[in-house]
């Protein structure tokens, strides 16, 4: 995988030189749209050299052939709507052809805020996947009815304690499907962000969860547990859209993840 962080600054104001790769090339000297373009290819590694291929190939092929793409594409739109899942099939189409011999493309995500993001899989290029992330507030406390208090505290340590303990969740939602050949989009923002709200936001958000939420009257609120329900709460709201994935942040350090269609 290769990252590149770049903006979508007017062409004529692109400079040749690469000044920061790192914070994003070309730079943010004007208010202009920044995003992040990752490639993930896949090959046989070079026995001599150790790589599948030099990072500065993958860099020269999305600056040179998709970034230039997304520029233009959204200075063609002169401030209208620009959906983003048609960008990406244009994207990977223009990369393609100038992979290295024996390099393959198997992913391209285009993050276009912190918390949303696109991405396309070899294999079905009309097939959009759309990740965004939400957080939630909340207490619980670990604790099994069926197990002694001693085992509660060995099992579970501080999270056991009896008057529980608060985390700030951050989780995702990814779901995927097909665009609308007519607008683009794959489901509209407004109405993903309000299921999301209204189904899991609104049930969990600065609850106890072991006294305030019927989910976890029976069921101990584990990170593992909550990525479950949330996908439980999910799995049948968004139309068109399959949802794929649900992971749940309890800290920066730690996550869980649930796919319900993998049984």
């Amino acid at each position: 995988m290769r990252e590149v962080r770049f903006s979508l600054v007017p062409a004529e104001l692109v400079g040749a030189e690469v000044t920061n790769a790192w914070a994003g090339w070309p730079g943010a000297a004007v208010v202009a749209p920044y995003l992040v373009l990752r490639a993930v290819v896949s090959g046989a590694v070079d026995p001599h050299t150790g790589y599948l291929c030099g990072i500065s190939v993958i860099d020269g092929l999305l600056r040179e052939r998709a970034i230039p793409l997304l520029r233009r594409r959204y200075e063609e739109a002169a401030g209208r709507p620009l959906p983003v899942p048609p960008l990406l099939p244009a994207a990977w189409r223009a990369c393609v052809p100038h992979l290295p011999p024996g390099v393959g493309l198997d992913e391209l995500h285009l993050r276009i805020t912190p918390y949303l993001s696109f991405a396309l899989r070899a294999g079905d290029l009309s097939m959009i996947r759309m990740t965004e992330s939400f957080e939630f507030a909340a207490s619980h406390r670990l604790h099994r009815p069926r197990m002694s208090d001693e085992e509660n505290r060995r099992v579970f340590g501080k999270c056991n304690n009896p008057t529980g303990h608060g985390h700030n969740y951050t989780f995702e939602v990814t779901v995927e499907g097909t665009p609308d050949e007519r607008t683009g989009v794959l489901i509209e923002l407004p109405v993903f962000e309000a299921a999301v709200k209204s189904r899991v936001i609104d049930a969990l958000d600065h609850k106890h969860l072991n006294t305030d939420c019927e989910a976890f009257a029976s069921l101990n609120p584990t990170v593992e547990n909550i990525a479950r329900v949330i996908w439980d709460r999910l799995v049948d709201v968004f139309g068109g859209c399959r949802l794929c994935g649900v992971r749940v942040w309890e800290t920066p350090k730690t996550y869980a993840e649930y796919d319900g269609r993998e049984g």
